[in-house]
């Protein structure tokens, strides 16, 4: 069994576990550290759980030339586990467009059309014609839901992800469910946060705190906003972490390929802290619901 181990200059070592116990020197900085004990042996996968969730490290691969934004699951050994699928919902979309830019158009007409009476009063419709038109487009416009499916021909649903609002201003919320409707966890991103670095935020099912996924650094962050990716050398990673701690759970990193491809490891989650299926859900979520 494999012994992860980081010196204090940074230097992160895989060691064998007949090191745990020793006191090691790091070649790079010289400092002397000591290995920690073999890691207990993996904790059991919750009653129930699909044997495909019962994975350490998904290999996530995004379609393109699809309307919809659908993605594909394997495991470490190539096998095809899932089938993820986010529907566009292109009609619905153009049909709250169109009822927006109606109230719009009606709304202005009908100012116009008062100017002949009220003079600049009749100014101060604008912003109630504006605010009309984005209750309509808000009302209107559909929730994207995520779906987890067994196979390409969506024969058998195994897990969802709800999107809460139409639309946030501040925080978004997304459900993470069963298909019997049970609630194994609700992720949450705050865009006012995101603006230096993004964060979602892993709830239980009664709202304390489970874990935090943030991009793997503040300097890099600050980069990406000012370069971008820059030709896909400040690609987007994020870093899986314990509840209000930095103890590293796992990480989801984006392949350096032409096409969308993406590596969920929760090789460090030993004891299974987190439920895969909700660290599946929440990549998912940290590639369509930051629309990378």
């Amino acid at each position: 069994m494999t012994i992860h181990l980081t010196c204090s200059c940074g230097t992160a070592y895989e060691l064998k576990d007949e090191y745990a116990g020793m006191l090691v020197k790091c070649p790079k900085c010289q400092a002397h550290i000591t290995v920690p004990g073999t890691p207990p042996a993996p904790a059991p996968h919750p009653d129930g759980m699909d044997p495909v969730f019962q994975q350490d490290k998904f290999l996530l691969r995004q379609k393109h030339f699809a309307i919809a934004e659908k993605y594909v699951i394997w495991d470490e050994s190539g096998a095809e586990l899932l089938h993820i699928e986010r529907p566009a919902m292109l009609g619905q979309g153009c049909l709250s467009i169109l009822a927006a830019l109606l109230c719009v158009g009606l709304g202005f007409y009908g100012t116009a059309k008062l100017f002949d009476y009220l003079g600049t009063w009749s100014l101060l419709s604008i912003p109630v014609v504006i605010v009309g038109a984005v209750w309509v487009f808000v009302l209107i416009s559909p929730k994207r839901h995520v779906t987890f499916y067994r196979d390409e021909q969506k024969t058998e649903p195994l897990l969802e992800v709800l999107q809460d609002q139409k639309f946030a201003v501040i925080s978004a919320t997304f459900t993470v469910r069963l298909m019997d409707g049970s609630v194994l966890a609700r992720l949450s991103k705050n865009y006012l946060y995101n603006v230096f670095r993004k964060r979602w935020l892993v709830l239980r099912p009664d709202g304390s705190l489970w874990a935090t996924a943030k991009e793997d650094s503040i300097i890099l962050s600050l980069l990406r906003r000012l370069l971008g990716n820059f030709f896909g050398i400040l690609r987007t990673n994020f870093v899986i972490l314990r509840a209000d701690s930095e103890d590293l759970l796992g990480e989801f990193n984006r392949k350096f390929t032409i096409l969308d491809r993406y590596v969920l490891d929760m090789s460090r989650d030993s004891g299974l802290e987190l439920d895969r299926r909700v660290a599946l859900a929440l990549g998912v979520m940290l590639d369509t619901g930051e629309k990378r």
